[in-house]
């Protein structure tokens, strides 16, 4: 009979360990899951600062360009935007452009 009574014992000592063992890598594999997302958390965070940071920008701009429509058009206004965008000078005025 003292065989009988090893025999289980044998059995249930490798169910416990077999389960110990399967405990541990599940909590290794959850902890792999969890580090995972965290690093994918951290990633949505900066992109969330850089897309507020674009619409402050964005917003600034948006009111500078409300702040012109409200001034309306002056001669200052249109000098400004001959010079930028078409490249218009005044008489006498020499342009050097040292960007090239």
């Amino acid at each position: 009979m003292a065989k009988q009574r090893k025999g289980p014992r044998a059995v249930k000592l490798r169910t416990g360990l077999l389960t110990r063992l399967l405990i541990v890598i599940l909590l290794a594999a959850l902890a792999c899951k969890v580090y995972a997302l965290q690093e994918q958390v951290s990633e949505a965070e900066a992109e969330k600062d850089r897309v507020a940071a674009l619409v402050e920008s964005r917003r600034q701009e948006n009111d500078a360009l409300a702040a012109d429509i409200e001034e309306g058009c002056t001669s200052e206004k249109m000098q400004e935007i001959a010079r930028r965008e078409l490249g218009w000078v005044l008489p006498g005025e020499y342009v050097f452009d040292v960007g090239s």
